[in-house]
This record gives structure tokens, C-alpha cells and sequence, in this order.
């Protein structure tokens, strides 16, 4: 119950005494009787705004949940209403069926997958050349699906079923004029693509690497490459030479697309130069100026490559054949070169359907590039279910980007943490009209709970939907929805026709613990390029209730009301600034200073939850005379020059040895939990 302590308490916090009063005199009118939730949403809505200072908002939100019971479930920030509810996509599922909760429809979509992902199919009005003859045939094992048994598609059919008119793609430049392209014209752009690699002699099967920003071109491109049977092979645009090189030949790549150069903060930044230093084949190379281009003998400029031929038939392929190369960094070192298959997109474009409640004529909008998961992702995630995407070519950090995703009337606007954080330091997104967002969306790494409260307040109260999976996942195994309360930081459900459970280090059921995931599900790799996929993902793991468990390696708390938190990597990968990179990779680049001995790398997470932060523990060779802070400083700068600049080091610890097993392995876990 709110009472009079309230004005006081708001004159406290800064506001003047006629704003304090008139809010005051507002919430005083509610119900004494109003449960938590309806006087909440209603404070939210009617009371405050965005020009309120946040701890105002957060004074408000505690106060009106001080008596909410957190042993049934963690404080919610958003609740839907009867119409949010009515109107979502996972209702109208749930109509279908006859479906009366949101629990009987995800035990619906894991006890009947079959049923689940057929219905799926026909929602997303996947296009097939030759129909399936069953959804699923685990004759080998459930490890090893035949999914669309029988089957001749090509994806990139079921990205252009939408009204040919309809706005494909919305995308601006720095310093640029917002301009956008319909889906006709997407496709013969993506037709004229595709006839110029057939010129280039790339054949079914052939490999195709793409290192660029994620622009028209890029998309346009990815999705040619797929329609003509090749697979794409992307790279993230703010790789170092030795990265690029190390992914171009795992894939064995026949040509590469790239531009010549990246504009970032006003910076111009060399692409193309680093592309022919790590490949010595054929390089298409967009020029995004007038500059003069140092082109090689072997390479060609866009205009020179492009076909003028705009009427292609894609190829026809298999549902297993590869369309995507994409690499998550493990244990190890060397990256894992995953495919994704032509169901893959299935995957992509359903989770958004459902948990991101994307509907016809919506915008998606997602800071990424076509190395990381969420590039393809969001191609599949708009394009499949007839939206657009938003691509914005520089960092999303600046004001104009904020008024980019109010000109482009962004429906659903994706992120990751680190992105948010930067906001709330520099309020760059007060200013802007973000009404037309329905649904937010983080991943990458885990979020800090104050900065999604932020992010909310600033969008008008609109639910975070937070989305955890992996590259060899095809998008996420757990997220929330828009027909359940959004907490925070959490997760609320699985997603739908997916599986997990939590497990100690005995793989008994924990409920905080290391997450397994239970297959089979669309989107599941069932290989990679240059590993064992068997070994990787299922060596030395239990029968949990006789049923096989697939490694993920996510650490996850289960909260009460079945809300979840992610607490990081179980193993020695690590997310940084939503880039998975393994500790022996920036440990090599480390390890290449004449002063250091040996290092180890961690990724503490902070105690109020939030990104991880890279700590490194170092011991300098005997006689070394540089200060810590030197160190460090040479220690980032080779990591910037030979590994990724977006790696930042928080943190250096000099100690004189490293913890390691009986059989010479550093202990980083160690290291990791001993982090104050």
C-alpha cells in the first residue's frame, strides 16, 4: 500500500516540489487494494517517463514491491496485459491447439517435436522444391536427427515470400541519409550476386568468405552465396590478419567478399588490406569512397564483378547440406568452424516468431556483423517471417544511432549488455522517440539487472526478452516471452521445442549448475568442420533419466517461480563484449611479450551481475623493470593488434607462479573464483 512517506522521499531524490506533488497526488488516487502488478504497470505507464531521473523510477518500483513474496518469484518489471497476451503469436499457437497455459504449450512442443516443428514449418511458410516424407527420423540416434527426411529446399526461397513492395531492409551510414530497399529489389540485387559468382566458378558446395559490415551488400551477398548452393563462410569484421587467415583456411575458402575499408566514429579503418594479407586468392572488394584502391592482379572491384543478369533459380539442396560457416572459440584455442545447415534457418526465424512475437511488417533491429550467430540470425528472424532489419553501419553507441532507431520505426530491438551499460553512462538515448518498440532483446553475455531497468524505463516499459543459446544452436536455448512477466537479467521459460537441465559436477540435478541441453531439436549442429563433433558435445556425459545430454558449458541458477540466471561459462571460453574467445588465445598473444613468463585468462563476473571482465594473471620474467601499468598497457596493445581491439583488459593480477592440476593444466577456475 503506498502512503504519504512517498513525497518526501521523491523531494529527496531531486525532483521539484510541484513534479514530486503532482505525482504524489497521482498515485494517490490507485487503490489501496491494487495488486503490485496493476499498480506498477500503471506507475510505468501513466506516471513516469522517461525525463524522470531512473532512481525516481526505481524508488517507485521497490516501494510498490515491497511486499511482493521473492520465494515464488523474483520482482517483475513488465506484466502483460489481457490484450499482450491475445494478441501475441504464442496465443494464437496456443488457440490452435487448444492450449490453455503457456506451461502446456512448451510440454506440448517437447513431448510432441515432430508435431511441434511441422506446425512451425507451416507457419513460417517454409518453401520446399520437394516436400518432406517426415519431419523427423531418429533411426541413428537422437544425436544424429534426420530432420525433413526426403527433402529439396533452398532456404533463401523462404526469405522472399513477402509482397514485393514491402520494405526488405532499412540501413544508414554514419553521417548518412536512412534509405531502404523492398524485397523485389533485395532479390534481383540478390539474383545479380548470385549470377556473378556462377561467372566467379563457384559450384555447389564451394566455400565463400565474407569479412564485412553488416550492410545491403553483405546480406545481399550472404544470401546469394546460399542460393547458388555455396556456403558462406563469415568473418567478423574486427578480426586481426592471423584470425582471418586461420578461419579462411580451416574452411579452405574459394573467394572472398570484403570492402575497403570501415567507418568507425568517423575512423577509417583498413579491411580489404588485412583480408590480402591473410588470403592470397581472389578478393571482391566493395569501395565505399573515391578513394584509389591498391587493387591486386587476382581481385576485381564490385562494379566490375557485378552481373547485370537480375533472374536467377537458386539451387536446389538437401536440408543437411551446409549454407553457413560461423566460429565459436573453445577450450582450446583453435576456433570451432560450425555449420549451419538449411534448417538451421528454421531454428532463427521461429524463436523470433514466438519469443520475439515478430509479426508481418515489423522492424528488427540488431547491432551485429555476419561473423557473430545474431548476423545471420536476424537475415533469417526478418526476412522469414516477411519483416525488415534495420542495419545501421557504424557504432551503435552515438546519438545518431539512438535517432536511426526512432526513424526506422524499430519494432523489436535487439543488443548486448556491454551496448546498454555505455547508454546509461552517457544517456545518448533519453533524447529519442523509441515508442514504436514493442519487444527488446539482449545476448551475448550476461546482463546487469539495474542497466535492463534502465533500458526499460527509457523504452516505455517494454519487456527485455532475455535470449541465451549458441552458434551451434542456431539461436537460443533459453529466453522468455511476451504472455509472461519480464524480471530483470532472467529468463523465464526453455524456448519452445527445446530442452535443458542443470547438473553439478556428478551430473545430479542442481539448481545452479552447468546447463546440458536434450536433443534432438531444429537447429542442433550435428557436426563441425574440423573437429569431433561426438567428442565435443557428448563425450563423457551420463544418461540424465536415460536420455542423452549435449555439453553447452553455460553456468545457470534456477530461481524461484522457474525464472532463471546466467552466471557465465562453465568452461575456460569466455564472452567478451558478446565475442566468444577461448583463454588460451589471448593467453598466446600474451605469452608473445619478451617480459612474460606465463599468463592465464579469466573472465570474472561482477558480483551485481553484468558483462564479464577479463582479468589477467600474469608472472614477468626475472629482472623485468616495468611497472604494472606498463605491462598492462603493452599487454592490451598486442591483444588490439593481434587478436580483436574490443578485447579489453580490466584487470592485471602479477603473481610469482600459476595454480595448475596434477597434469600441468592451469587451474583458471581457481584463479576465476579467487577474483576479489
Amino acid at each position: 500500500m503506498l502512503v504519504g512517506t512517498i513525497l518526501p522521499e521523491l523531494l529527496k531524490l531531486g525532483l521539484d516540489k510541484s513534479e514530486a506533488k503532482k505525482i504524489f497526488a497521482h498515485i494517490r488516487q490507485l487503490p489501496t487494494d491494487l495488486p503490485s502488478d496493476q499498480c506498477w504497470r500503471h506507475i510505468s505507464k501513466k506516471v513516469l517517463d522517461k525525463n524522470h531521473p531512473i532512481k525516481v523510477h526505481r524508488y517507485l518500483h521497490h516501494y510498490v514491491y515491497k511486499d511482493w513474496d521473492t520465494d515464488k518469484s523474483p520482482v517483475p518489471v513488465w506484466t502483460p496485459e489481457g490484450n499482450d497476451i491475445r494478441n501475441s503469436n504464442i496465443y494464437g499457437l496456443m488457440q490452435e491447439k487448444n492450449i490453455s497455459s503457456y506451461d502446456d504449450l512448451y510440454n506440448w512442443s517437447i513431448t510432441n517435436k515432430p508435431a511441434f516443428w511441422r506446425k512451425m514449418i507451416d507457419l513460417l511458410n517454409i518453401q520446399f522444391k520437394k516436400p518432406y516424407s517426415k519431419i523427423l527420423d531418429l533411426t541413428d540416434s537422437v544425436t544424429s536427427p534426420d530432420w525433413l527426411s526426403s527433402a529439396q529446399l533452398n532456404i533463401v526461397d523462404s526469405c522472399f515470400h513477402a509482397a514485393a513492395d514491402v520494405q526488405a531492409i532499412t540501413f544508414q551510414s554514419e553521417g548518412g541519409q536512412i534509405s531502404s530497399i523492398s524485397y523485389r529489389n533485395l532479390e534481383l540485387l540478390v539474383n545479380r550476386i548470385a549470377n556473378s559468382l556462377i561467372k566467379k566458378n563457384i559450384e555447389k558446395g564451394d566455400y565463400v568468405g565474407i569479412d564485412m559490415p553488416m550492410t545491403l551488400e553483405s546480406v545481399a551477398i550472404y544470401l546469394a552465396c546460399i542460393k547458388v548452393g555455396a556456403v558462406a563462410v563469415t568473418i567478423a569484421d574486427s578480426f586481426a590478419v592471423e584470425e582471418i587467415k586461420v578461419r579462411l583456411q580451416i574452411a579452405d575458402v574459394s573467394l572472398v567478399l570484403t570492402q575497403d575499408y570501415l567507418l568507425r566514429a568517423g575512423k577509417r579503418l583498413p579491411l580489404y588490406a588485412r583480408v590480402t594479407e591473410a588470403f592470397s586468392g581472389s578478393v571482391i572488394v566493395i569501395c565505399t569512397d573515391d578513394t584509389d584502391i591498391d587493387l591486386r592482379n587476382q581481385d576485381l572491384v564490385w562494379e566490375t564483378f557485378l552481373s547485370e543478369n537480375d533472374q536467377f533459380e537458386s539451387v536446389i539442396c538437401s536440408p543437411t547440406d551446409y549454407c553457413t560457416i560461423l566460429f565459436s572459440s573453445g577450450t582450446t584455442g583453435t576456433p570451432k568452424a560450425i555449420p549451419w545447415t538449411h534448417t538451421t534457418a528454421i531454428k532463427a526465424a521461429s524463436d523470433a516468431y514466438l519469443h520475439h512475437d515478430i509479426k508481418k511488417g515489423e522492424c528488427l533491429c540488431w547491432p551485429t556483423n555476419l561473423g557473430w550467430m545474431m548476423g545471420p540470425w536476424l537475415v533469417f528472424a526478418s526476412l522469414i517471417n516477411q519483416s525488415s532489419m534495420a542495419l545501421y553501419y557504424g557504432t551503435p553507441t552515438t546519438n545518431e544511432f539512438s535517432q536511426f532507431v526512432s526513424q526506422a520505426e524499430v519494432n523489436m530491438l535487439g543488443l548486448v549488455p556491454s551496448l546498454v551499460s555505455h547508454w546509461r553512462a552517457t544517456n545518448c538515448i533519453q533524447q529519442h522517440d523509441w515508442s514504436k518498440i514493442k519487444v527488446l532483446s539482449s545476448t551475448g553475455e550476461c546482463s546487469n539487472p539495474e542497466d535492463m531497468f534502465y533500458l526499460m524505463a527509457m523504452a516505455d516499459y517494454k519487456p527485455i526478452i532475455e535470449y541465451c543459446g549458441g552458434t551451434e544452436i542456431g539461436g537460443g536455448y533459453i529466453t522468455g516471452s511476451i504472455v509472461q512477466p519480464a524480471v530483470p537479467a532472467c529468463f523465464s521459460t526453455p524456448a519452445l521445442g527445446s530442452e535443458l537441465v542443470i547438473l553439478d559436477t556428478d551430473h545430479k540435478p542442481v539448481d545452479n549448475g552447468e546447463v546440458f541441453l536434450l536433443p534432438p531439436a531444429i537447429g542442433l549442429s550435428t557436426e563441425l568442420l574440423n573437429q569431433d563433433h561426438h567428442q565435443v558435445y557428448y563425450s563423457h556425459i551420463p544418461l540424465y533419466q536415460n536420455r542423452i545430454c549435449r555439453r553447452h558449458g553455460d553456468q545457470m541458477e534456477r530461481l524461484p517461480g522457474n525464472y532463471f540466471r546466467a552466471h557465465g561459462r562453465f568452461d575456460d571460453s569466455m564472452n567478451l563484449s558478446g565475442i566468444k574467445v577461448s583463454s588460451n588465445q589471448i593467453e598466446s598473444v600474451i605469452n608473445q611479450l619478451n617480459f612474460v613468463k606465463e599468463s592465464a585468462a579469466v573472465a570474472a563476473a561482477p558480483k551485481d551481475g553484468g558483462p564479464s571482465k577479463l582479468i589477467i594473471y600474469a608472472v614477468t620474467h626475472d629482472g623485468c623493470q616495468l611497472k604494472p601499468t606498463e605491462i598492462q598497457s603493452s599487454m592490451q596493445k598486442s591483444i588490439r593488434r593481434n587478436l580483436n581491439p574490443l578485447f579489453k583488459i580490466n584487470d592485471l593480477r602479477l603473481i610469482e607462479f600459476l595454480p595448475r592440476t596434477a597434469s600441468n593444466k592451469i587451474m583458471r577456475r581457481q584463479l576465476r573464483q579467487n577474483y576479489v
